[in-house]
């Protein structure tokens, strides 16, 4: 094997790392070109290293990656685009956390995806220069579905195939999507859907991103299709992600700062 053979220069994002030996590091990065991987950065650790600054959870970097007998190695690290205000920001961390945790815990090291790679640099690069953080979030979690093979059925009931109506519905991941009343009521496993949230969940995956800015989310209706959504997932990963539940206390504390600063301000 060649030395060209032995080593690959790719593009991806830094998804997680844990230590690793005294000095070094195992990232797992999702790539354009391999899809998801985990790599050894040598010497990542010591106090004068080069790459460290590169290698930080939602960077996008160019690396080199020589092929180890079990792992990558990587071997040179240069920042594409570091998303410093997710970094910044507590609640746009908490954003950026969850995008990552979903994507990892949809994908393997199984081969490229570059649509999937590409909606994650998307969302990344509108999460960090501040669009709407709901539809942001929404439409990465609707276009993930569809890209790691679990498209939900949202305008055809999952189970009888009528058409949907614009009234309250069901929803079941067992089905695969958004059932009718009839075949709901039929289904203990499935939740009852709001036309709204439905309407919504429609607009996202039928639509560009330009086109899905234009949704104006009420609070209430936003709210359950983030429960929605959580409810939806776990049924298909059989486990309960963690970072929305620190996400929400972020929310939260932030709502309190900023009422407890208003208050002062008119006193």
């Amino acid at each position: 094997m060649t030395s060209k053979e032995r080593s690959l220069r790719v593009e991806g994002v830094v998804l997680k790392y844990k230590e690793w030996g005294e000095t070094d590091r195992l990232l797992t990065l999702f790539t354009r070109e391999l899809g998801k991987v985990q790599a050894i950065a040598k010497g990542v650790r010591k106090p004068h290293s080069r790459k460290a600054g590169h290698l930080e959870p939602f960077t996008r970097v160019n690396i080199l990656l020589a092929r180890g007998r079990d792992l990558y190695i990587l071997t040179q690290a240069e920042a594409i685009d570091t998303f410093l205000t997710i970094k910044n920001d507590l609640v746009n961390l908490g954003y950026g956390f969850y995008i990552i945790e979903l994507l990892s815990s949809f994908t393997y090291e199984e081969g490229e995806n570059r649509k999937l790679y590409q909606l994650l640099v998307n969302t990344l690069v509108r999460l960090n220069r501040g669009d709407d953080p709901k539809i942001v979030i929404h439409y990465f979690e609707i276009r993930l579905l569809d890209f790691a093979g679990y498209r939900p059925h949202l305008f055809n009931c999952a189970q009888c195939e009528k058409i949907i109506l614009a009234e309250d519905q069901f929803i079941s991941p067992l089905q695969g999507g958004v059932l009718c009343p009839n075949c709901g009521h039929r289904s203990p496993e499935a939740h009852k859907i709001s036309k709204d949230a439905l309407r919504y969940l429609r607009h996202f995956q039928r639509s560009s991103y330009k086109e899905a800015l234009k949704a104006h989310i009420m609070q209430e209706v936003n709210t359950e299709i983030e429960n929605l959504i959580q409810f939806y997932t776990t049924y298909i990963l059989e486990r309960v992600l963690n970072t929305p539940s620190f996400l929400k206390r972020m929310i939260r504390e932030r709502q309190l700062y900023q009422t407890e600063a208003l208050t002062k301000k008119k006193t």
